[in-house]
């Protein structure tokens, strides 16, 4: 059997639909194959592109299929790849999504039913030539309409209507559906925004700065391997989003303090805390989770950092931390809708159940780690999520129970000012800031 890029997608997909990660299902199918740099683009792109716009291509299938019957779901995945060409990717030709997509049919046990994938697709080329163009039928519902034409959950739909309004919640589904941006995070320990600059630059990488950020730089698409890029190994960078290093200035270690960063792995944020406070001090690097936290320990040994302790517990208890720290970093286990579009799977493994478990754990860990903090002491409570029930919802909640505790603005000079509401925290609109959505928030215990 040809292993061919878009056979290899098929199977990667198969994977995703018994329940593997997408990212992990593509990264497993690249390290057993030799693909070309295009065909590896090619795979990706088909994987996630599949992935994120499931109810759309499913729906359009509903729609074009003559024959009404339920569809194995491995004919289901077929056809979800040759609608995703032909809607979403110019580059290619329809003659060879459609000629491609039959000739998986016949690869992958369908040899019967070439004749149906070959006609639902030539139906979906000459509705969209006809007028109007679209053959896709949307529903009446404002909701509906934008889960459908977008492929979101109606629930995502809802929370985000919610609270942005119509316009505003479309403009959050177009940025959600498009390729994520890569941001770097300069380590100024070893190296300076300057020098990481020309270093790209002289290898034919055109970075961008970023506003508000004095330490970050964006890659442009298709820059290669991470690791090989210069500077890498020296450890003059880590990769982190801009919303999360703006997580760092709002936390605004000093050199010498004792920090927690309850919730640590994967590391981003730990790091950027021993950067800003000069290496002098302790952090205190807390998780659950082994494995992640060796990824975070091989992180700072390239970045080479002294000031952080890795600790491996859960911060829903640990009391040997009671009253011991500063500060106190809580990045809380969220839902993630903030990230969608880094997480193509992410939109349809979330549930409101799962989001109501989370705001559970989320007001369990700030409970507890609020007893590590000193008088007068601050914590950070941030999450990646557009949920308010994740953000909002949890702060006012502890704010309520606990009256030595409240909200402490940042100067106005900080480099999370200009994303401040008036309630004091900080929002991230990842269509209007073109970043990852974040919420954030200072608090002080008096």
């Amino acid at each position: 059997m040809t292993q061919n890029s878009r056979q290899l997608a098929f199977l990667a997909l198969r994977t995703v639909k018994k329940g593997a990660f997408a990212d992990v299902a593509v990264d497993k199918v690249l390290h057993q194959t030799e693909l070309s740099a295009a065909d590896r683009r090619l795979l990706t792109e088909l994987v996630y592109g599949c992935v994120r716009r499931r109810r759309t291509l499913d729906a359009l299938i509903d729609q074009l299929a003559t024959k009404k019957t339920q569809q194995p779901p491995d004919l289901r995945t077929i056809l979800q790849l040759g609608l995703y060409q032909l809607r979403y990717l110019n580059q290619i030709p329809p003659s060879a999504a459609v000629n491609t997509t039959v000739e998986l049919a016949k690869q992958n046990g369908f040899s019967g039913l070439t004749g149906f994938v070959n006609g639902l697709l030539r139906q979906y080329i000459r509705s969209s030539e006809a007028s109007p163009s679209d053959p896709l039928q949307l529903p009446d519902n404002p909701i509906e309409r934008l889960g459908v034409l977008h492929s979101f959950p109606d629930w995502i739909v809802q929370v985000w209507l919610d609270q942005f309004g119509i316009a505003e919640t479309e403009r959050l589904c177009e940025y959600m559906n498009q390729p994520p941006h890569i941001d770097l995070r300069v380590n100024t320990l070893r190296s300076s925004l300057a020098q990481v600059e020309a270093a790209m630059q002289s290898a034919g990488i055109q970075v961008q700065r970023v506003p508000h950020l004095p330490q970050a730089l964006r890659l442009p698409q298709g820059s290669g391997a991470i690791q090989k890029l210069p500077g890498f190994q020296e450890g003059w960078w880590i990769v982190q989003d801009s919303s999360a290093q703006l997580v760092g200035y709002l936390v605004d270690p000093q050199s010498g303090e004792t920090i927690a960063d309850a919730c640590a792995a994967p590391g981003g944020k730990t790091m950027h805390l021993a950067e800003l406070m000069a290496d002098s001090g302790t952090v205190w690097a807390c998780d659950r989770t082994p494995s992640r936290l060796k990824r975070l320990q091989q992180n700072v040994d390239r970045l080479n950092l002294k000031s952080i302790q890795i600790y491996i517990g859960d911060s829903r208890e640990l009391p040997q931390f009671v009253g011991q720290c500063d500060r106190v970093l809580i990045d809380a286990p969220c839902s993630g809708l903030g990230t969608l579009n880094r997480h193509a799977d992410a939109r349809w493994r979330q549930t409101p159940e799962t989001v109501q478990e989370l705001s559970q754990l989320q007001r369990e860990i700030l409970n507890h780690t609020a007893s590590w903090v000193k008088p007068n002491g601050i914590l950070v409570y941030a999450t990646c999520t557009l949920h308010p029930a994740e953000n909002e919802f949890v702060i006012q909640d502890f704010l309520s129970k606990n009256s030595d505790w409240s909200v402490d603005r940042p100067a106005s000079e900080s480099a999370i000012a200009p994303f401040l509401h008036p309630e004091g925290w900080a929002k991230v609109l990842p269509h209007q800031q073109s970043m990852d959505g974040f919420f954030m928030t200072r608090l002080k215990r008096v």
